[in-house]
């Protein structure tokens, strides 16, 4: 395994990440009845050795790009360590890689089969245990004050820039590790119409819609809370887009129960969306998405691309829902999403995320 969030799922390592080289710095090597063997960064390999006690096994690895050096982590880490316990041949999962691995793995083992680990690990993480679900709501304590702390700052002459740094410095301040997005998403009046999904120098004005969509991540979770407010106040059709949305979201939350579907969530929202016109101006994305240790996972919710599966809703998922309308050439911004944590328990969907909604943009 090499993609970060499965690397901790399975190991707990809190590694350094550098920007662009996920699934090139750490890995982990699990097979039959053994502990996982963690293939950390040198960098990582003091801190597994004198401060991870439940790691039986490490091995430094280089960033795994230069094909010289992946070609030496497979002849000469990785092959003894098959060799030990009789794998060279048989299937080996792997989640993601470089090509460069791949090949090599081809040319240096060529007795192993190698076939999809990623959709294995997805579904290991898709119900979460209760440990797992209390680390949650810890996420969304903090994401929850990450999301309040920008709609406090959120204000005619500011710019979207200082806004998410001022959401930024709450994060960290409350131990969260990073944002749910790497590109912190505020967008205001225009900024929403299209969405532009990022923050920039753009300065909020009177009678824009602001958009804030940050989130926290905190003990390798992740939390992804979404909230549109109003400088000022809101048009009619702000209020219709906004109302239209929320409604939407409500009546979607409302089927996550066992026994109903992704499909039958995705299906409420766009009817109520519908019952305000508003059905031909959904944003061009899934409605919703599983998280966890994955800041956007599988199942999804109103996905409509090829390939797309229904699933019964269990007990113990963990969903952000996050219906977004969009109107062009509406003054201040016809953009609005709406996004909460639902938990699925064996009745009613609980809420984890608790920031209140924009009552002014509420018709």
């Amino acid at each position: 395994m090499w993609k970060d969030e499965n690397v901790r799922y399975l190991t707990s390592l809190r590694a350094q990440l550098i920007a662009g080289k996920t699934t090139s710095l750490n890995g982990t090597l699990l097979t039959p009845g053994e502990d996982p063997i963690l293939l950390a960064s040198g960098g990582e390999i003091d801190k597994a050795k004198f401060g991870m006690s439940w790691i039986a096994e490490a091995h430094a690895v280089p960033i795994m790009e230069q094909r010289e050096l992946v070609d030496g982590f497979v002849t000469g880490t990785l092959t003894p360590l098959l060799q030990e316990r009789g794998l060279t041949s048989g299937k080996l999962a792997v989640d993601q890689a470089n090509i460069s691995f791949i090949q090599s793995l081809m040319t240096h083992l060529p007795d192993l089969e190698l076939i999809d680990g990623d959709t294995i690990m997805q579904q290991a993480r898709w119900i979460k245990t209760d440990l797992e679900v209390a680390v949650i709501e810890e996420a969304c304590a903090i994401g929850d004050s990450v999301t309040q702390r920008a709609l406090d700052e959120t204000r005619a002459g500011r710019r979207e820039l200082e806004v998410a740094a001022d959401a930024m410095q709450t994060l960290f301040r409350l131990g969260g590790e990073m944002a749910h997005v790497i590109t912190p998403f505020v967008a205001s009046g225009e900024h929403m119409s299209p969405p532009h999904r990022l923050a920039t120098d753009k300065i909020i004005r009177n009678q824009d819609l602001c958009f804030i969509d940050i989130g926290a991540m905190w003990n390798g979770y992740f939390a992804d809370i979404g909230r549109t407010t109003i400088v000022g106040k809101p048009s009619k059709d702000q209020k219709k887009i906004y109302t239209a949305v929320y409604q939407g979201l409500m009546a979607g939350i409302e089927t996550m129960r066992p026994g109903n579907t992704n499909q039958d969530c995705a299906d409420a929202i766009i009817a109520k969306v519908a019952d305000h016109g508003l059905e031909d101006h959904l944003f061009s994305l899934f409605i919703g998405h599983g998280i966890g240790m994955g800041a956007n996972e599988p199942p999804y919710i109103g996905e409509t691309l090829p390939g797309t599966t229904t699933y019964e809703f269990q007990p113990n998922m963990v969903f952000a829902v996050e219906p977004l309308v969009w109107v062009p050439n509406v003054r201040g911004g016809g953009g609005v999403r709406i996004e909460d944590m639902v938990l699925i328990t064996d009745g009613d969907p609980h809420l984890l995320s608790r920031v209140e909604y924009e009552e002014r943009l509420l018709n």
